[in-house]
């Protein structure tokens, strides 16, 4: 299921606790997740998404504002029918409970960096999906475990991609478009550059197709407007004052995802 992040041998369950061969255990906490992030793994004393930023997107994801693209994902992922899938950097789990809901026949796993995060999306999901905290440059998982991977927004190392996918097996990324939150930078730029829409290219895989989404946010209430400027690094651009005389103004905010898929090319 794991892999010890101390020395990289298996870890076994047994009595709501994780260990490997060497002794080195991990305990499953009350609300299902396990912490996989050795503190020389850390690059701060709490990393990831900080709680404020958390619970803001997590407001904003739960109203359906970003519902369009979970559907798009989910369906580019239910198209492979894979049996063991990884939602990398999955935050409080929005995307990964509706991806467990596309395949509801495939093991589901999310893992990320915030703990808080994880400590929600575990909350949230209960047993169906396996929650851990862990670092995207080293994974807690055996070579060639998973189908697919979905990366939303989240960093990765190739080479942790590669080892993790088994042949022939998926990685969906979503990405920026150029005019995703086009008013946001107005609001915060003189000079406003936007997202490319290059591929990327990604050592040991084949890009096979692209989805763009594009469409716009219109809002009724400056509390939807202040979620959405908080769970986005701009956020730190904006005093508090200007935060909220933007939210007030109730703009019209454009939307633009890169949905790409890959697939891991034989050896």
């Amino acid at each position: 299921m794991y892999l010890c992040p101390l020395c990289q041998q298996p870890l076994l369950l047994s009595n709501k606790q994780y260990q490997c061969a060497n002794r080195h255990s991990f305990d499953l906490a009350r609300d299902g997740y396990v912490n996989l992030l050795p503190v020389q793994q850390k690059n701060s004393k709490d990393p990831g998404d900080n709680k404020d930023m958390m619970l803001a997107r997590r407001a904003f994801l739960q109203a359906g504002w970003y519902a369009p693209l979970a559907q798009a994902v989910s369906q580019t992922l239910a198209a492979v029918t894979p049996k063991c899938v990884l939602d990398l950097g999955c935050g409080e789990g929005y995307y990964t409970t509706q991806l467990k809901q596309a395949v509801p026949n495939a093991t589901v796993y999310g893992v990320d960096i915030s703990k808080s995060a994880i400590k929600f999306a575990a909350k949230a999901a209960g047993s169906n999906i396996s929650f851990s905290v862990a670092s995207a440059y080293q994974l807690p998982f055996a070579a060639d475990f998973f189908d697919a991977v979905v990366r939303i927004y989240a960093p990765s190392k190739a080479e942790e991609l590669k080892r993790l996918i088994n042949t022939n097996g998926h990685l969906i990324t979503v990405t920026p478009g150029p005019e995703h939150l086009l008013q946001i930078k107005q609001a915060v730029y003189e000079q406003v550059r936007l997202h490319s829409d290059s591929i990327d290219s990604i050592a040991g895989f084949t890009h096979i197709k692209r989805q763009r989404l594009q469409y716009n946010l219109t809002f009724a209430h400056p509390a939807d407007v202040l979620a959405l400027v908080q769970m986005v690094p701009l956020a730190w651009k904006f005093s508090a004052e200007q935060k909220q005389q933007f939210a007030d103004s109730l703009p019209v905010i454009s939307i633009d995802f890169l949905l790409d898929m890959y697939q891991k090319a034989p050896i």
